[in-house]
């Protein structure tokens, strides 16, 4: 009988490394009809120091692991200064983990960014975070039989089990929830409105003053999620990045804005389901896939999207006012996105404990139909 071969956990140490850390996932998930693989460029960037503005805050290390030559798993570790300025809770990070089904790999990987992490001073450490709070967050834990959508985290049931036993306990649950965009707007939302509509405004996003609106998104947002869990907000470098993106990627109407007496007070984005186009690129934008990408999202569009981000001022929290707002942006955008043949929206990721927000969705017929989940350790 052959001896299994030792494992090694190894740094990531040139770019040769980052290739096969970016493309690992493929090894273990590649089997799964579910799984849509990423595209290599965009985790490339999403990756690189010097083209992703959160590393302007933040610092990583990654690991792979090889049982002989054959890579077996992958893992990384971050801290985010940021995070730890706003929460002083000495907590550090771990992502971007995939692995066989080996509880010594993960056992190994948890360990080299458990130790990384208490080197820097870290008194715990949470996640899966890919590579924060703002990017792909928690683990799947249930809804195991779709593709994610874009920007959205996929794995295998035993990814749950392998963590737990790794000695990680539950920190928090996040919600993905789906629904029709074609819904009848139900009455409970016109009555919240009532008395206040005729001061409410509801528009698109103006091109013309592109970033002066992003900068008003950023301020909405940054306002709107302040006291939620984990909050991190979006520095002013890191959502004009994320503002490149939304301009490639989707018509202003499917940005909407809402202005209570002229001042702007809610909004929403919907993005068209990039996995839905690009499911069968294997990853590559080469050498026609870019082609086809520009097709499946400017002439033909994806019959998914996605709402990413969304929030409404918290000066309109726990008032009547507050779920009118966000009714009325998800009402504008939708109109859209059925004129465009959407059938399904996606809205992701949403904290489980948010009864406002979850109430407002299952009120327009939305229903939770995956679960991720943060995990959590003390160093």
């Amino acid at each position: 009988m052959s001896t299994p071969a030792s494992l090694r956990i190894v740094p990531l140490d040139s770019k040769a490394d980052l290739d096969r850390f970016i493309k690992l996932p493929a090894t273990f998930l590649g089997s799964d009809p579910a799984w849509i693989p990423p595209l290599t460029l965009e985790r490339r960037l999403h990756l690189g120091a010097k083209t992703n503005p959160w590393f302007e805050h933040a610092r990583w290390k990654a690991w792979i692991a090889y049982r002989g030559d054959k890579p077996v798993g992958r893992i990384s570790a971050q801290i985010d200064s940021l995070h730890l300025e706003i929460h002083a809770d000495d907590a550090g990070f771990f992502g971007m983990l995939d692995a066989e089904d080996n509880q010594e790999t993960f056992d190994a990987l948890t360990k080299a960014a458990e130790d990384w992490l208490r080197s820097e001073g870290m008194k715990r450490v949470r996640g899966p975070l890919s590579l924060s709070i703002n990017d792909e967050v928690g683990l799947l834990v249930d809804g195991f039989d779709t593709s994610p959508y874009f920007m959205m985290g996929h794995t295998k049931p035993y990814y749950g089990a392998r963590v737990d036993q790794a000695g990680y306990h539950k920190a928090k649950d996040v919600l993905a929830y789906v629904v029709e965009p074609d819904f009848p707007a139900p009455k409970v939302m016109k009555r919240l409105l009532g008395k206040s509509k005729q001061s409410i405004r509801v528009r698109p996003l103006d091109n013309k003053r592109f970033d002066e609106e992003l900068a008003t998104l950023r301020d909405i947002f940054n306002d709107a999620w302040s006291d939620n869990w984990g909050f991190v907000p979006f520095t002013e470098a890191e959502f004009k990045d994320l503002g490149h993106t939304l301009k490639v990627l989707i018509a202003s109407e499917l940005i909407q804005i809402a202005e209570v007496d002229g001042v702007p007070a809610a909004f929403i984005v919907a993005l068209p389901n990039v996995n839905e186009v690009i499911k069968d690129f294997n990853g590559s934008l080469l050498p026609f896939n870019w082609a086809k990408l520009l097709w499946g999202l400017k002439v033909k569009f994806p019959t998914s999207s996605r709402v990413p981000l969304m929030g409404v001022r918290k000066m309109f929290h726990n008032t009547p006012l507050g779920p009118g707002l966000a009714f009325l942006v998800i009402d504008a955008v939708r109109h859209h996105l059925v004129a465009r043949g959407v059938k399904e929206v996606e809205l992701s990721w949403i904290l489980e404990n948010n009864d406002g927000m979850r109430n407002i969705i299952e009120a327009i017929g939305g229903r939770d139909y995956k679960r991720y989940r943060v995990y959590e350790k003390e160093l």
